[in-house]
């Protein structure tokens, strides 16, 4: 019989720790197949961050490094300096790469480290109990603002691709969501480019990928997806933001 799908190489077959209806899986997956398809499993290495995503090491089949919470730009700076033939990518969520690992994300974007991010935006920190991260929306609800997000006090959400793709280094910088198969087809694209230009040595790469969190959000699965559509999208609306030989933010595109 042949077989038309399974699981890729680049994944491990171990069970999940993720929440039912989390993007994780889903992230994962894509990731694992832009490394098959590319033929760059052999020299990948990945970082893993502080968060939801810290066990991502049990989940790839490649070389894998674990970074102090906000640092896996550091580490992946560090590798791709020392290995530059390697394929060096961080994952990281957006408390991990938002709020104390900002510094490192703008600054490594700026010097231009041609390592791929895969940033997953759930607006919430994850594993440590709901509380509003850098990219919680206004008003919405978290255990540290059970009233809602409320800017006057303590700022607008950050836009981390359109931040990185204001910098005058070259850059790859997109966003997606995962939460219809559509859309997931369109974060499938922007990931094997992110890849794709770290294999040719052309540039940093970020995808940033709108990710539910059903725990977190208090919400069933199929809500959840409806309530990203409904109040994420709009305010981090999804397309390529900056690719490399642009000489400033190239705008939303339909490229993906």
């Amino acid at each position: 019989m042949e077989v038309i799908f399974k699981r890729p190489e680049a994944l491990t077959a171990t069970p999940t720790h993720y929440c039912p209806g989390c993007s994780h899986g889903i992230i994962h997956r894509l990731v694992a197949e832009t490394l098959d398809e590319l033929g760059l499993r052999e020299r990948a290495v990945g970082v893993a961050p502080v968060g939801c995503s810290v066990l991502a090491y049990n989940y790839f089949n490649c070389d894998f490094q674990e970074a102090a919470h906000g640092r896996a730009p550091a580490f992946a700076t560090g590798i791709k300096r020392v290995r530059p033939d390697l394929i060096v990518f961080t994952y990281q969520g957006d408390g991990d790469l938002a709020s104390i690992g900002m510094a490192e994300i703008v600054h490594a974007a700026n010097r231009g480290e041609k390592f791929t991010t895969i940033f997953v935006n759930n607006a919430v920190y994850g594993m440590t109990g709901g509380q509003m991260a850098p990219t919680t929306l206004s008003e919405q609800v978290t255990t540290t603002c059970p009233m809602g997000r409320d800017t006057s006090d303590v700022g607008h959400p950050i836009r981390v691709a359109e931040l990185l793709a204001s910098l005058e280094t070259p850059a790859y910088v997109a966003r997606v969501s995962a939460h219809r198969p559509h859309d997931i087809v369109a974060a499938r694209r922007a990931i094997r480019k992110a890849f794709q230009y770290q294999a040719e040595g052309l540039c940093f790469s970020l995808v940033e990928v709108l990710a539910t969190c059903p725990t977190n959000w208090g919400k069933t699965s199929s809500d959840a997806v409806e309530w990203l559509e409904k109040n994420m999208i709009p305010y981090f609306p999804l397309g390529e933001l900056k690719t490399p030989g642009d000489d400033s933010v190239a705008g939303l595109t339909e490229g993906l």
